[in-house]
């Protein structure tokens, strides 16, 4: 069994990890109303997905008493 003889210091620890970084998802745009989207998902502007509508969104009204 290895057991490490030192400590590994941050540095090296970091080098061995940048490839982990969290990036951003990669957006396309919605064939239905041209806004950005991720792929393979539906689109939260207009409930659009594969040429048909998948879910109703309902428009967002504001409230009144609020600010």
């Amino acid at each position: 069994m290895g057991v490490p003889k030192r400590k590994v210091s941050k540095a090296r620890q970091g080098e061995r990890r940048a490839h982990l970084a969290i990036s951003a998802p990669p957006l396309v745009e919605c064939e239905h109303c041209h806004e950005l989207k991720r792929a393979h998902h539906v689109c939260p502007t207009c409930g659009w997905y594969a040429g048909r509508e998948a879910v109703v969104i309902e428009p967002v009204s504001p409230v009144e008493g609020q600010r």
